[in-house]
């Protein structure tokens, strides 16, 4: 007679590398439930922002995530943007694209290292991260950090991007577009990524499209869904791309949608940078926030990221509400490891690129 038992993953476990808990029903080696409990290192975030001016507030929603705080910042001053009324200076939208799409670069680069971690891959994880100190050298270069740029404010960018530095830039994308196409090779021959990857955290498109998956995670289930194409924000409607999906809607496809991406974003810089236009970097803008809410979105490198924006009038914000992609994606996950073997399971939560800190949400029961 078969018997059903609870098995906790988390929240504290090697291959997690921040602590959420996950519980599994399973029938012998394969999960038949699962259910998923945040809240381990709630901050508050939004409870902050309501205490902060919306001036400060730019370098708190910085913190929300250290791999996409450029996506959560852009994200945030556009929604001031809008509630302003201003129009952001071309050069300004441009500076955004580019550090947005090396974010987005540095980002599955890290992904891809973490993966083959899980897949015991410790290889290709040295190799990924050795790659994606590249990236960071430029943004660092451009900024002065590797993480939290503080490039973004109200009306525009901080810094401008030197001219000097361009040389640099194209070198490093040549370089790092090479490699993406080793790894994609790699991928495609390698027996062990096949056997860990293929047929592995099945998400067909409608379970995707239900469940409210986004980024690469639905696109690797063949939906050409990604915000830089439909609400076309930055420099977006003046640069052209192709949206990468794959119809595996399997981990190994969600690999090749971020392996792809990388030459994609490499393509976008070289054609920001080319076509850069001579106007100023930022406007001045009122220190009074009018009345009103506004939502805005961008394309993190995980997938859709929101911020809804409320203004009292004052000069803090009433409400800040984020809902950040891996918090979109954690249904659809739970999904993906259905049926799934006790052994695939680090490898399938891998594969939606979680980041707990940017998910997390606390219940308060009276």
């Amino acid at each position: 007679m078969k018997t059903e038992i609870r098995i906790p993953f988390g929240p504290q476990h090697p291959d997690l590398e921040e602590p959420i808990n996950f519980m599994f029903e399973v029938e012998e080696e394969y999960v038949k439930k699962v259910s998923v409990r945040l809240g381990y290192i709630h901050r508050g975030i939004e409870k902050l922002a309501e205490e902060r001016s919306f001036l400060k507030n730019i370098y708190l929603v910085e913190r929300i995530c250290g791999i996409c705080s450029f996506a959560h910042s852009t994200c945030y001053v556009q929604a001031v943007e809008e509630l302003l009324e201003i129009e952001v200076p071309r050069r300004a939208r441009f500076i955004r694209t580019i550090i947005a799409e090396m974010e987005r670069i540095q980002n599955h680069y890290l992904w891809l290292a973490f993966t083959a971690k899980a897949m015991g891959f410790d290889t290709l994880f040295m190799y990924s991260m050795r790659d994606r100190d590249h990236i960071l050298k430029i943004l660092e270069l451009i900024t002065g950090k590797r993480v939290n740029y503080g490039l973004n404010t109200i009306g525009g960018v901080r810094r401008d991007l030197p001219e000097e530095l361009q040389p640099e830039i194209f070198s490093k994308l040549i370089y790092l577009k090479k490699r993406a196409k080793k790894y994609k090779e790699l991928c495609e021959s390698d027996p062990l990524i096949q056997k860990r990857t293929k047929n592995i955290g099945i998400l067909k498109p409608k379970d995707a499209r239900k469940l409210s998956a986004v980024g690469p995670t639905i696109r690797a289930s063949g939906i050409d869904d990604d915000v830089r194409s439909i609400e076309k924000y930055a420099a977006y409607d003046e640069i052209s791309f192709n949206v990468i999906t794959y119809k595996g809607c399997d981990v190994f496809s969600r690999i090749l949608v971020r392996i792809d991406e990388i030459p994609e974003s490499a393509k976008i810089i070289e054609n920001a940078l080319h076509n850069m236009p001579d106007t100023p970097t930022q406007v001045k803008t009122p220190k009074e926030i009018p009345k009103g809410e506004t939502v805005s979105k961008v394309e993190a490198p995980r997938g859709e990221n929101l911020h809804f924006l409320k203004s009292n009038g004052t000069e803090k914000p009433e409400r800040l509400k984020i809902r950040a992609p891996t918090l979109a994606n954690l249904t659809a996950l739970c999904k993906m490891l259905e049926g799934a073997n006790i052994a695939d399971i680090p490898v399938i939560i891998a594969g939606i690129d979680p980041c707990i800190a940017c998910a997390e949400r606390m219940i308060f029961l009276k």
